[in-house]
């Protein structure tokens, strides 16, 4: 059977999601409806990950999923706002039962962690694309901005900058692990 659209997003994504009170209309209408808590402002932040460019061909959907969401909750938390909510289009190049149960899993277990529920979206036929829309509410006046920083100030980066760039080199064969240029890299 052939899983049209609003199935596709009622079987995979509709019901993994219950929505916050901030929430008035979620997934399966025109747009979703969000009521910003009062004295907060709302801070928004959009990613798109294509495969073959941000990560591997036949990466894991329950691991792609997760990381997709987590570039955007982290622009969220770099600005000192709590997540609220996400937008989720994705373009894929076939239907696949199993990649779509995963994936949709994956989304999930981390939206549930963070209190943030799947809003709505869209989904398309092509390349495999993952855009995420995030959305989260600060009290008003209080989100950390990059121009906030004054000289004098100390800023701090953790782990090692670069990392993720070099893994996807390595598994798409462009660097090889003894490489000289992956110590450039390091």
């Amino acid at each position: 059977m052939k899983l049209t659209e609003f199935g596709l997003i009622q079987k995979y994504f509709a019901q993994q999601y219950v929505p916050a009170d901030h929430v008035v209309k979620g997934v399966g209408d025109d747009c979703a409806i969000i009521m910003p808590p009062q004295g907060t402002q709302l801070a928004v932040s959009i990613d798109t990950l294509i495969e073959g460019v941000h990560f591997p061909v036949n990466a894991p959907p329950h691991q792609l999923a997760q990381r997709a969401l987590a570039v955007n909750l982290s622009d969220l938390a770099a600005m000192g706002a709590t997540p609220s909510w996400f937008l989720l289009a994705l373009s894929l190049p076939k239907v696949d039962p199993y990649w779509l149960e995963q994936f949709s899993m994956g989304l999930s277990q981390l939206a549930g962690e963070f209190a943030c529920p799947l809003v709505g979206g869209d989904t398309t036929r092509g390349k495999l694309s993952i855009t995420i829309q995030v959305g989260g509410f600060a009290r008003a006046n209080q989100l950390i901005t990059r121009d906030g920083a004054s000289p004098g100030d100390d800023v701090y980066v953790t782990g090692y900058l670069g990392d993720s760039a070099v893994a996807l080199n390595i598994i798409n064969k462009k660097l090889s692990v003894v490489d000289e240029t992956v110590e450039s890299y390091l």
